[in-house]
């Protein structure tokens, strides 16, 4: 059965509700924080879709468009107020975000801990080998188990998460190879890697200062050193960037009890409290 997301209505449910989006009597209603969010994606896809990628990218996904109603619900949902931490993935992984348009989007906690609902279309050119099944992708997406399971340990809800944290990926595409293997930005062809990074950089720009983000948590090498460089050609004000182990089970460290290492990290950075949403 489908459900449609109350958020849609409501406003980000991780804020209590004299700080959501309101409509002022009289007034016209003010474009709510997540749906400048989703301005800002859709101009960072337009761009991006006129990229003409070539091998060893053979298909592209963009869940931002054929996700777009549980995308959208994640999005009004927990990304419709300021948020002082960001943490920022690379791209859409083919077994999470892929499927149902949320960041290390693992089904089964998109679904039953995020409480994300909606239909998933198909993308223009599916591969046979990456089949879009939507949030009832029967195979897990371990990054998404690891770090979802991480914050539902440290917090409970996912209100709590989300009273100071959002999680975001890079670049919302996704590229396979003539085999279906992921193809990841840093393996694509300088020039076309160089065009995507202009784009996805202006949009990360644009998105921490709309979410007024006071620290980045890279996960990962590329997106730290993607959100160090856009930093560094920004006027705008200081934001601190840091980094935590990835959990993908291609990262021979995060096989080694991720969680706890990553709880380590974020502890000696200072970041538990904020993530625990107690101060």
């Amino acid at each position: 059965t489908i459900m449609s997301c109350e958020a849609c209505e409501d406003g980000d449910l991780s804020q209590p509700a004299a700080k959501r989006s309101k409509i002022t009597e009289g007034n016209p209603p003010a474009l709510s924080i997540s749906d400048q969010l989703l301005a800002i994606e859709r101009t960072m896809c337009e761009e991006l879709s006129q990229i003409q990628f070539s091998v060893p990218v053979t298909h592209i996904y963009n869940p931002l468009e054929y996700a777009a109603e549980t995308h959208r619900c994640y999005i009004s949902r927990y990304g419709n107020s300021r948020k002082r931490v960001l943490f920022m993935g690379m791209n859409p992984g083919p077994f999470g975000m892929a499927q149902n348009g949320v960041p290390f989007g693992d089904a089964k906690f998109a679904r039953d801990w995020l409480k994300i609902s909606g239909r998933v279309g198909k993308p223009p050119r599916e591969h046979p080998k990456r089949i879009i099944y939507g949030l009832d992708c029967p195979r897990s997406e371990v990054s998404g188990t690891r770090f979802w399971g991480l914050m539902e340990s440290l917090c409970g809800t996912p209100e709590v998460f989300f009273r100071n944290c959002f999680v975001h990926n890079y670049c919302p595409l996704c590229f396979m190879a003539p085999s279906g293997k992921n193809v990841t930005p840093p393996e694509m062809k300088i020039h076309e890697r160089g065009r995507m990074q202009e784009i996805c950089d202006r949009s990360l720009l644009e998105t921490v200062k709309l979410l007024e983000v006071e620290q980045v948590v890279a996960v990962g090498r590329y997106p730290e050193m993607r959100v160090r460089a856009a930093l560094k050609e920004s006027s705008g004000r200081e934001v601190r960037v840091v980094r935590i182990t990835h959990p993908s089970p291609i990262n021979p460290a995060a096989n080694r009890g991720w969680s706890e290492a990553a709880t380590a990290q974020l502890s000696e950075l200072g970041l538990l409290e904020v993530v625990r949403g107690t101060v």
